[in-house]
C-alpha cells in the first residue's frame, strides 16, 4: 500500500518539519531541542521505507500497518494541517502587514479536532452499525414482487475483524437476519488479502439466513491481486476464496444470473465480476454474458462491486433497472453528513439515477484500515415497491 506511493507520504511526513524547523524550532531551541523535535518525524521516515519494501498490499501482519496509519494520524497530519493554516496566515501577515499570525491560531485549534477524528474513528466509530432501510420504486417491477425485501451489505474485510473485533462481524450478521428479508445481497470484497483471513469466520459467515438465499459477486480485494506471489498461486488463491463462499452456503455469480420466481411472476438478479480501472482494481465485468439468457423486458438487479462500471458498461446496456454496489466505504468519514469523496464527482454513497436506471452505494461494513468517522459501517434493507 505505502510502496505505491512512497514520496507522497514521505513528502507528507517531512515537509511540515521542515517549514517547522525553519520558521520556529532553529530560533528557540538547542541542537539536542530541535533532534526531539525531529524524533517522531524520524521515526515515521524509517518506517515508512520499512513499508516501502513490502512486496505485498500489505504486510502478512496487519497491525503493523494500522498501526503506521495511526501515527500518520496523530502525528504528521496534524502537524501537516497546522503548517498549511500557517502558511496561509504568514502570506496574510505580509500582504495586510501584520505581525500576528492568525493561521498559528487556526491551525492549533484544528489539532485537537484532527486528534478526536483519529482516535473516535479508530476505537468506537469502526465498531458502530447502522441499519439503512430505503425503497426503491419501479413502475415495471412484476405485482408479486411489490413489498420484496433484499438485504445489501458489501466490503466485509474480514481479515480486520481479527484479533477481537470479530464481535462487529456477528453483530452485523446477526442484524442481517433479524431483517428476515426475502434475499440477501453481497456485493463483493469479503477479505483483504488472502482467503486465509476467513477461515475463523466461517461459522458467523454461513448463519446468514433468507428465503431465496445469499447471492455474492466478488469485490476487487477477492482476486489475489495485492499478494506478492506468482500467478499459479494467485489463481489458487482466487479459486479458494470462490470455494470458501460455496461451503457458506452463497451463490456466487461470476458474469452469470439467476432467476427469483412468484407464481408467474420473476425477477433476476444478475452479478457481475468486478470491473474498476484495470491497473489498482480488476476488470473482468462481461455485461454480455452476465445478462446471457435473460428475457426482454425483464426487471433486473444488477450486482457490481465497483460503482464506476455503472456509467461505463451498465448504463449504455440499457438493461438493468437496478444496481447494487459497494467499493468506496464512504471514504470513511463523513463531516456533518458530507463525504469529501463526493468531491471527484464519481458515485459513491447513496441514490443515483439516469433515466429508468437506478444505482445504489452502501457505505460498506468493514475496511481494510480499520477506521471509520461518520461514515457509519452499515447493512441496507431494500424495498422493491410497484409505482
Amino acid at each position: 500500500m505505502i510502496a505505491r506511493a512512497p514520496y507522497l507520504f514521505l513528502l507528507l511526513i517531512i515537509v511540515p518539519d521542515l517549514y517547522l524547523d525553519y520558521h520556529y524550532w532553529r530560533r528557540r531551541h538547542t541542537m539536542w531541542q530541535r533532534l526531539l523535535r525531529w524524533l517522531p518525524t524520524i521515526v515515521l521516515v524509517a518506517y515508512t521505507l520499512f513499508l516501502t519494501y513490502e512486496k505485498s498490499f500489505i504486510p502478512d501482519n496487519p497491525i503493523i500497518v494500522y498501526i503506521y496509519i495511526l501515527l500518520l494520524g496523530l502525528i504528521a497530519i496534524p502537524k501537516l494541517v497546522f503548517v498549511l493554516f500557517s502558511m496561509a496566515g504568514l502570506g496574510l501577515c505580509k500582504l495586510l502587514h501584520r505581525r500576528i499570525n492568525i493561521g498559528n491560531l487556526i491551525g492549533a485549534l484544528c489539532v485537537p479536532l484532527i486528534w478526536y477524528v483519529v482516535i473516535y474513528g479508530s476505537f468506537v466509530g469502526f465498531g458502530k452499525l447502522e441499519v439503512n432501510r430505503t425503497v426503491f420504486v419501479a413502475p415495471d417491477l412484476p405485482e408479486a414482487f411489490d413489498g420484496y425485501r433484499l438485504v445489501l451489505f458489501a466490503d466485509a474485510h474480514v481479515g480486520t475483524y481479527a484479533k477481537g473485533r470479530q464481535w462487529i462481524l456477528k453483530q452485523a450478521i446477526d442484524s442481517i437476519n433479524a431483517q428476515r428479508p426475502d434475499l440477501i445481497v453481497f456485493a463483493g470484497d469479503l477479505q483483504n488479502i488472502h482467503p486465509q483471513e476467513v477461515y475463523q469466520h466461517l461459522d458467523i459467515l454461513s448463519s446468514l439466513k433468507a428465503k431465496d438465499g445469499v447471492l455474492s459477486v466478488l469485490g476487487n480485494h477477492d482476486y489475489a491481486e495485492y499478494l506478492a506471489c506468482d500467478e499459479v498461486t494467485k489463481v489458487a488463491n482466487c479459486r479458494e476464496t470462490r470455494s470458501l463462499e460455496q461451503q457458506m452456503g452463497w451463490t456466487l455469480l461470476l458474469n452469470e444470473n439467476r432467476t427469483i420466481a412468484r407464481g408467474n411472476d420473476q425477477i433476476t438478479i444478475a452479478g457481475m465480476e468486478n470491473d474498476g480501472d484495470g491497473k489498482r482494481s480488476p476488470r473482468k465485468g462481461d455485461i454480455t454474458k452476465t445478462l446471457d439468457g435473460v428475457a426482454d423486458g425483464a426487471f433486473i438487479v444488477m450486482v457490481e462491486h465497483d460503482p464506476s462500471a455503472w456509467r461505463r458498461k451498465i448504463i449504455p446496456d440499457h438493461r438493468a433497472q437496478l444496481t447494487l454496489s459497494g467499493h468506496t466505504h464512504a471514504g470513511q468519514i463523513k463531516l456533518f453528513g458530507w463525504c469529501p469523496l463526493s468531491l471527484t464527482g464519481k458515485e459513491v454513497n447513496g441514490w443515483y439515477q439516469e433515466g429508468r436506471q437506478s444505482l445504489f452505494v452502501t457505505a460498506g461494513l468493514g475496511a481494510l484500515v480499520p477506521f471509520r468517522f461518520g461514515a457509519t459501517g452499515e447493512i441496507v434493507v431494500i424495498t422493491l415497491k410497484k409505482g
